[in-house]
């Protein structure tokens, strides 16, 4: 694998992901999640219906575009990315880590130009760039990409169900063996296929903008 695709896809990359939740914290406070299997179904859950039914497959077509020069095609899959991200919460997320994964790769001498002029750039969009300019196989590239979210997402769950550490990574490891049908599935599928139909990870998302007690950002 691409070393530069590790390190787009460590924990530690400063964009900000470890800091948000994506309705896992509300999912917590209102007990739908309250220990290691439940956790593990729902994120799992996230995993085959939002991100393989959206956020991946939106994924490998802004990385085309960008592989392309497309520009009319990249701000068409990022504008739809932004309109798919159903409460507060989850816009200013996708947002405020593509304005810094742009940041970021302008200080890493990635010359990030062309993102200067992507009105709302969202983080999948500022993410395929970098696999475009560095020309990683889109489909290791989604992998990688997956593998992230579902990494932040069950260390979410570690810090507010919560779960010991073992219990984090027994989850992780099973998520992890899922990765590959679920990029095969994202890359299958048509622009009439993509669906982001998880209303209740929106409504917990909404819910969480304004809970009382609360570890991640809203």
């Amino acid at each position: 694998m691409n070393l530069k695709l590790l390190q787009l896809a460590s924990p530690s990359l400063p964009v900000g992901a470890y800091s948000y939740s994506q309705g896992l914290e509300a999912a917590c406070e209102a007990r739908l999640v309250r220990d290691e299997a439940s956790a593990a179904a729902w994120i799992g859950d996230v995993l085959e219906i939002a991100i393989c039914g959206m956020e991946a497959p939106v994924l490998l077509r802004l990385v085309e575009g960008w592989m392309r020069d497309d520009r009319a095609a990249v701000a068409r899959w990022n504008g739809d990315f932004l309109a798919s991200r159903e409460s507060a919460e989850l816009r200013a997320e996708t947002l405020q880590m593509g304005y810094s994964m742009r940041r970021l790769l302008a200080d890493l001498g990635l010359d990030a130009a062309p993102l200067e002029t992507t009105e709302d750039l969202t983080y999948p969009a500022a993410y395929a760039f970098a696999i475009a300019a560095w020309r990683i196989d889109p489909r290791e590239a989604l992998e990688a990409y997956v593998f992230a979210w579902a990494e932040n997402q069950v260390l979410a769950a570690v810090k507010c169900v919560p779960l010991g550490q073992a219990a984090g990574q027994r989850t992780l490891l099973a998520l992890a063996a899922r990765i590959a049908h679920v990029a095969a599935r994202a890359a299958s599928l048509r622009d009439d296929e993509l669906t982001n139909f998880a209303p209740g990870l929106a409504v917990l998302s909404a819910r969480h903008e304004t809970q009382y007690s609360r570890l991640f950002r809203s």
